[in-house]
């Protein structure tokens, strides 16, 4: 075990965490909704600090981020836990294990280990995914500061569900970050998963705020939240409160975990949530798990050209010039170096 940050004592023995919006208060010898967090003795310490449980080179095109640092390869990194508990998981065995068992799978690796293997691998970034990083956050913080001193970024791959305390420890540290946007309404955080929408939009301007570069993903789950209305009301919060040159990627669900019933998202209404976004103001909208769909491509938002081809997490052409579009010289919204 390791000590953990962000919390405080309360009577008898019992802690206030305060890492991310459930604020779980936890008894002596009890755990956080995550899982990954034990209250020992009235300290509160986290089991995964030291456990890295899944670690890969990917293309930062992967998290998905298309507007920062194009083409480079991210080290990426996750432990086991999760503060959310989505029925539609994608990652399940990973995210949901601790809560079930509390056993912690996972490699002892250091963060000095951590910004050597990236460093190694040539690559330009650290990115903390695969899982929720809020529940890793003490080695997510510690590898973020090491991180920054070799000259790599640090991205987050988040359901935004992080405390405001959370957010403003990483502020110096962090330059990316990809959030989850799950739905437009309380209703389906609260009964899918286990969780609640406010928060996770207060965090969106609060990361504005920060100054990190923000792209933002949604799963379209057919049934549930894809009504044209909800599309419509999240692509005017993106458009209006975050800034049209925020991208907005939208990911077709397929059957998993617990709902193993749905089927997969019809591409139609993956296009059609396209629209909505472009007609909400949206300068940078893209499909997922759509490969070789025409909407991979970021298009100028002045001169309607193609600036930067793809196809799933392949760059092909590129007509970015020093952040520019290489046909009428707009500028590109993102990070660039």
């Amino acid at each position: 075990m390791h000590p953990a940050k962000l919390w405080s004592s309360r009577k008898d023995n019992a802690v206030q965490c305060g890492l991310c919006s459930h604020f779980c208060r936890i008894e002596d010898g009890e755990y956080g909704l995550c899982g990954v967090r034990v209250n020992e003795q009235g300290s509160l310490y986290t089991l995964v600090y030291d456990k890295v449980a899944a670690a890969n080179v990917d293309p930062i095109e992967k998290k998905p981020l298309f507007h920062f640092l194009p083409g480079s390869w991210s080290f990426s990194i996750g432990t086991m836990g999760c503060n959310l508990a989505c029925a539609f998981c994608q990652n399940d065995s990973l995210s949901q294990g601790p809560k079930q068992s509390h056993h912690i799978q996972g490699q002892s690796i250091s963060p000095e280990q951590v910004v050597q293997s990236a460093t190694k691998h040539g690559c330009a970034s650290i990115s903390y995914t695969y899982s929720e990083p809020t529940i890793f956050f003490e080695l997510m913080y510690d590898t973020s500061v090491l991180a920054r001193e070799k000259g790599l970024k640090n991205v987050l791959v988040s359901n935004g569900f992080m405390s405001t305390q959370c957010l403003q420890e990483l502020g110096p540290y962090a330059d990316a970050i990809n959030v989850d946007l799950k739905a437009f309404t309380e209703e389906f955080y609260t009964t899918y998963c286990q969780a609640r929408l406010k928060p996770v939009l207060h965090n969106l301007k609060t990361i504005k705020e920060l100054g990190w570069w923000l792209e933002v993903t949604t799963l379209i789950i057919p049934g549930l939240n894809d009504s044209r209305q909800e599309l419509r009301e999240l692509a005017s919060f993106l458009a209006q409160e975050l800034g049209p040159e925020v991208p907005w990627h939208i990911s077709r669900f397929h059957p998993a975990y617990r709902m193993q019933d749905i089927s997969p998202t019809p591409v139609s209404t993956l296009e059609m949530a396209f629209e909505i976004g472009k007609q909400a103001g949206l300068h940078y909208v893209y499909l997922g798990n759509v490969p070789g769909h025409s909407s991979e491509t970021t298009i100028c938002p002045q001169c309607g050209q193609a600036v930067i081809q793809r196809r799933a997490f392949t760059l092909g052409k590129s007509n970015l010039h020093e952040g520019k579009c290489g046909h009428c010289g707009a500028h590109i919204a993102g990070v660039y170096q």
